[in-house]
């Protein structure tokens, strides 16, 4: 799993373009399981990315059109991030049933 969180830079020029790509490109890494994506308004933005392992999360930092976008990033869209790689002991959930409406 990583974790992206980053602060945005004011110019997000071609931001769109880019980050469509990437996920279109992330989806096609053998072992890539899916993300969730969070963005204030403010331009704080959270992206957890989940890979079945470290090998495949390997293959996407090392992809060669990955790596040009997380230099654009840094030249133009973003303030600030961090990325935290983590392994997931456990996971689970919860998702409420819809009841029967009042009236």
């Amino acid at each position: 799993m990583a974790v992206f969180t980053t602060v945005r830079a004011q110019d997000q020029s071609g931001f769109s373009e880019t980050n469509a790509r990437m996920e279109d490109l992330v989806k096609d890494v053998p072992g890539y399981l899916g993300m969730e994506h969070a963005q204030t308004p403010g331009g704080l933005g959270i992206t957890v990315s989940y890979f079945r392992d470290a090998e495949a999360l390997t293959e996407w930092r090392t992809n060669t059109e990955h790596r040009a976008a997380q230099k654009r990033g840094r030249a133009e869209w973003y303030q600030s991030y961090t990325l935290h790689v983590a392994k997931v002991e456990r996971s689970h959930g919860f998702t409420r049933e819809p009841g029967p409406t009042a009236g």
